[in-house]
């Protein structure tokens, strides 16, 4: 059985996921900071410091779809209620493996920790390294149980050109320690779920964190 959730996304980064049951796992927080719920196909896994019988009982009582219970805004409102923390996007979790060799476009690492890309990066992810290229920022970080994260920006007179899955692809070339490499795209924003599909990252599942109410 896992026994952190950190275990558990190892385990989903080689494609072995919980049974498709229609349970639920419940999983301590993986450190302060990181604490959510990650739906997977026909599977719960709620990280969090909260009494496990809260969570079940919780569950069992949202409206709707069971297999959406986790997700639903009745769950995710009492949660944040009971935690005193604020949930942000539910996004679409993606993973890919490292790649060898230098990336695909030319990069220029930043090293100034006060740029702004940098400074919003370090908000929620730790040992960010922040790169640019023309037309778009490439970021990597350790985030949630101390995956490491890639998140890409292009700028609006860049767009339609490819940049965004150049980037994506970039980071696979770039990840420390060979890898995975995790990524979290909006749902609704087609552009950012193509690019890093078009990049070789897989759908895992759809998760919503929770952060400190103070942004803390």
């Amino acid at each position: 059985m896992t026994e952190t959730f950190g275990e558990l996304l190892t385990a989903a980064a080689r494609g072995e996921f919980p049974p498709s049951d229609g349970s639920a796992t419940v999983l301590p927080q993986p450190n302060e900071r990181d604490a959510g719920v990650l739906s997977l196909s026909a599977h719960a896994v709620i990280f969090t410091d909260e009494e496990p019988e809260w969570i079940r009982e919780t569950l069992a009582a949202a409206p709707g779809d069971p297999l959406a219970a986790a997700l639903s805004p009745f769950f995710l409102t009492a949660l944040t209620a009971r935690t005193g923390r604020a949930v942000g996007n539910t996004d679409l979790l993606t993973v890919a493996g490292p790649l060898p060799g230098a990336p695909p476009l030319p990069l220029t690492r930043i090293e100034d920790r006060e740029h702004p890309r940098v400074v919003r990066a370090l908000a929620f992810r730790d040992d960010v390294r922040v790169w640019s290229a023309d037309g778009g920022v490439l970021v990597l970080g350790r985030g949630v149980a101390g995956r490491w994260e890639a998140a890409v920006e292009v700028d609006p007179v860049a767009r339609g050109r490819g940049l965004g899955r150049a980037l994506a692809l970039a980071a696979r070339h770039l990840v420390p320690e060979g890898g995975p490499l995790w990524a979290q795209q909006a749902p609704g924003n087609a552009t950012s779920v193509r690019a890093f599909q078009a990049a070789g990252y897989r759908p895992v599942g759809a998760e919503a964190l929770l952060a400190p109410a103070d942004g803390a």
